[in-house]
């Protein structure tokens, strides 16, 4: 590849040939020497003259403390710039991009964007500029750009002198102030001192940071520092600053509130957003900045209460109807903290109690399905069931049960105020009544500050009464003799009973009373079934079957004896495939029967007996009267 040399100047005014001998030669093999011509014409082209178009190119020399973006170097049309252009403005392109200069489409070299870094030395920025015409002719060139250091101080202070207010009182190795200079160059390497007085007695200095910090417990006083900030790398890159320190008394009262206790009750319906207490709070010093209040205390207070300068808001509800309320008593306790400027900050506590009264807010609630049966031969005060109510409102469930009609032949049921729970108190017949329909009022208790803010709601409750059969069952026979032959396998059936209950087709209940110690017969319904084992020799049980007419209270029942033979399956026994049925002689048969009694407390039977006594001496007083007369 033939390439024009840097610099050259092409006229083919004055040279229009030239003859190029080249020589090519491989390992091995012979020379071979060419010619090469080179023919030069006249016409437009676009000359760079020197220096920039030399082979080190142009230098420019700046400060570091150059603007940015500031212009550096132009490359201009001949005579201004040394580039002679024919044919139009040319287009200007940087070569190497290494460079952080910025070269606009004018020519023009600017200083980069965010300036000369001032902590270097001297910097060199070499550009490579190529020019082109709107022929496409072109030339290049380069410009140096040496950065040189400022000639201006890297330390400065921005404010040569300040005064410092410092409260009296503050103690050993505080921070008073700080100074802070401006850098320039080297930012790491800016140290602090204090120039005068040489020997300060109340104050001394971070030398890297700038803090002063005072040395004893400040009194009353007045002092003056000059501080020094200067280059580590050049001690005589300096600046100083004078700081007038005044230490001045403090009034430490402080900011006295009106209530200086508050102590609240609201309801628990009480609206977010409103006020409970305003405080009136002043400064005795009569401080700039004003006052400031906050809320302190457990979080259960501070997430339902807030500040709104001096007045106390409620944040949100107060949930009377809430065991978190109720854990803690509800009552909520805080502190108001009113804090007033100046250094130090002088505060003033406000002790702070809310309680919390209930509302009587929600309706009792009467229970689903609220129906009961008894028997009719229930006894006085036998257990119906009890009426479940329940309320939303705080203490849950204190609810007073009554019925809308007292107790009566119509209605022969009470129900306990408390508890909720219905009894028998009169007569039961399932023949005159099947069912009873009950009204129950739910009022709640202990819900409301005002005992007459009550709820109330009515409630259906059904009992049903369940007869009893008025005889025992009778089963026929009531007295058998079974003959079973054992065999393998499940359970066995031996006979079924064959008993009838009332007319009214209750059923009956079925179960072995006597002689099954060791469990071989099962009962399902009223048929026996033997459960086969092992059995090695013939042997006889006598079965005692009570059966009665189903859960009444008190049971009349009938027992039927089974004298059952069981006969292993080996044992030879004559052949019959019939069971053997033998009714037996009847013998004696005790059938136990309770009588239903009744048999008052002894509470009742002591409040009878003193009902009756001032009842005769009543008696005795009226008729000792009628005989005076």
């Amino acid at each position: 590849q033939v390439t024009l040399r840097a610099g050259a100047e092409l006229d083919a005014r004055r040279v229009n040939q030239y003859t190029l001998t080249l020589q090519a030669a491989c390992p091995g093999e012979d020379e071979v020497e060419e010619r090469l011509f080179v023919w030069v014409t006249a016409g437009q082209v676009l000359r760079c003259d020197a220096p920039f178009a030399s082979a080190g190119g142009d230098v420019v020399q700046v400060l570091a403390d150059t603007a940015p973006r500031t212009p550096l170097y132009v490359v201009l049309p001949q005579p201004l710039g040394g580039l002679t252009v024919s044919g139009g403005c040319p287009r200007f392109r940087l070569q190497n991009n290494d460079t952080p200069l910025t070269l606009t489409h004018q020519g023009l070299v600017l200083a980069p964007l965010n300036g000369f870094d001032p902590s270097q030395d001297t910097q060199t920025f070499r550009l490579e500029i190529e020019v082109t015409d709107r022929h496409g002719h072109n030339c290049s060139g380069a410009v140096s750009v040496e950065v040189l250091p400022s000639r201006r101080p890297c330390v400065t202070f921005l404010e040569p002198q300040r005064d410092v207010m410092v409260p009296e009182g503050t103690g050993p190795l505080e921070v008073v102030t700080q100074v802070h200079a401006s850098l320039l160059c080297h930012p790491d390497t800016v140290r602090y001192a204090i120039v005068a007085p040489t020997a300060p007695a109340l104050f001394t200095i971070d030398e890297v940071t700038g803090e002063i910090r005072s040395t004893s417990q400040l009194e009353v006083a007045h002092a003056s520092l000059l501080v020094r900030a200067y280059n580590a790398l050049h001690p005589t890159d300096q600046a100083t600053t004078m700081l007038n320190i005044t230490v001045r008394g403090t009034d430490r009262r402080a900011p006295s509130c009106v209530p200086a206790l508050s102590v609240s009750q609201v309801p628990e319906t009480v609206s977010p957003g409103s006020t409970l207490v305003t405080l009136r709070c002043t400064d005795p010093t009569g401080a700039e900045g004003g006052l400031h209040y906050a809320l302190e205390g457990p979080p259960a207070s501070r997430s339902r209460f807030r500040m709104e300068g001096p007045r106390l808001q409620v944040n949100t509800t107060l949930d009377y109807d809430s065991e978190a309320v109720a854990a803690l008593g509800f009552q909520f306790t805080a502190t108001i903290v009113v804090t007033a400027g100046g250094q130090p900050p002088r505060s003033t506590r406000v002790p702070v109690l809310v309680t919390v009264t209930p509302i009587n807010e929600f309706t009792p609630v009467c229970p689903s399905g609220a129906t009961f049966t008894v028997l009719e031969t229930a006894a006085f005060g036998s257990a119906v069931g009890r009426v479940a109510g329940t309320d939303r409102d705080y203490p849950p469930d204190s609810l007073e049960y009554s019925l809308e009609e007292g107790p009566g032949p119509a209605q022969p049921f009470s129900i306990d105020t408390r508890t909720g729970e219905i009894r028998v108190v009169g007569p039961l017949d399932s023949q005159r009544h099947k069912s009873y329909r009950l009204t129950v009022r739910l009022t709640d208790t202990h819900n409301d500050l005002d005992p007459a803010k009550r709820r109330s709601r009515l409630c259906d409750v059904a009992v049903r009464l369940q007869a009893v059969p008025d005889q025992a069952p009778v089963c026929t026979p009531e007295v058998q003799e079974l003959r079973i032959t054992a065999r393998l396998g499940g359970p066995q059936p031996v006979t079924r009973l064959a008993c009838q209950g009332s007319p009214d087709g209750a059923t009956l209940a079925y179960t072995i009373a006597g002689g099954n110690e060791d469990g071989r017969f099962q009962l399902q319904g009223n048929t026996l079934f033997y459960l086969p084992d092992d059995l090695a020799e013939p042997r006889t049980f006598v079965l005692l079957m009570e059966v009665w007419g189903g859960p009444g209270a008190p049971r009349r029942s009938t027992v039927v004896a089974l004298v059952v033979h069981v006969i292993p399956w080996s044992t030879p026994v004559p052949p019959s495939t019939t069971t053997q049925r033998t009714t037996l002689q009847k013998e004696p048969l005790i059938v136990m029967r309770t009588e239903v009694a009744w048999h008052p407390p002894a509470w009742f039977v002591a409040v009878l007996t003193v009902s009756g006594a001032l009842l005769l001496a009543s008696l005795g007083c009226v008729a000792r009267s009628l005989l005076c007369r």
